[in-house]
């Protein structure tokens, strides 16, 4: 058998899954899994369920592949066992989401019997993962940020804060006015980019004399998850 029959050819013949190639697939997609939770503990910061959930995942969506086995009734009634999962934990990074999707293709893969496709894919784009994050690629994009001041009842907050994000940002955008407190103060909520080389600290000592020394927030843009899912 030769080298390329090993890495693209499937380990189940005829659609028929028997005991060794179920236990080839999962132990591949086991060591697939585990490989992939190890990459991402380089250069990342992690939760050990969340590496866990890497390691187990390729095996679990194999186990999944393996049971439909090309039946169209299957496949739709675990599509439909799938969608009525809601999932509600907290908004992952990029990548999360990539990790996620990597070893979702590999369990897919290994599911199917092409162990070696999957192997191979994973080592290359998990190293093109690790390159590209060790290098400066992307690192030119602007942060947007999102920077919340709160303002008294009474101060007439129209434009007040225009010349000071003219110094500062190439983008002030503003985006939600609240009243907190009983009525009694407003909470402004701006989307910014900050200029090259900008202040932050100098940017917030500058609005806390206009604001009454109360309340300033500045952080990344939080995606907020709605309860009418």
């Amino acid at each position: 058998m030769s080298i390329a029959n090993i890495l693209f050819g499937t380990i189940i013949e005829n659609s028929t899954i028997t005991g060794a190639s179920f236990m080839i697939a999962t132990l591949c997609s086991l060591a697939i899994g585990i490989f992939i939770g190890f990459m991402y503990t380089i250069k990342n910061t992690y939760s050990k369920s969340y590496i866990i959930t890497l390691a187990l995942l390729p095996a679990i969506v194999q186990m999944v592949i393996m049971l439909v086995n090309g039946n169209l009734g299957a496949g739709v009634a675990v599509a439909g066992t799938f969608s009525l999962v809601r999932f509600r934990s907290a908004p992952g990074s990029g990548k999360e989401i990539t990790s996620i999707f990597l070893a979702m293709a590999a369990g897919l893969a290994t599911g199917m019997g092409y162990v070696g496709i999957a192997a191979l894919f994973v080592v290359i784009i998990t190293l093109a993962n690790l390159i590209l994050s060790s290098s400066g690629f992307g690192s030119g994009a602007k942060e947007e940020k999102t920077v919340k001041i709160t303002v008294p009842e009474g101060l007439d907050f129209e434009g007040i804060f225009d010349d000071i994000f003219a110094r500062y940002t190439t983008k002030a955008e503003l985006l939600e006015v609240r009243t907190t407190g009983m009525g009694s103060l407003y909470k402004l909520s701006y989307s910014i980019i900050m200029r090259s080389k900008a202040s932050t600290k100098g940017m917030i000592d500058e609005m806390r004399q206009r604001n009454g020394n109360l309340e300033i927030c500045c952080s990344r843009p939080v995606a907020i998850k709605s309860d009418e899912l």
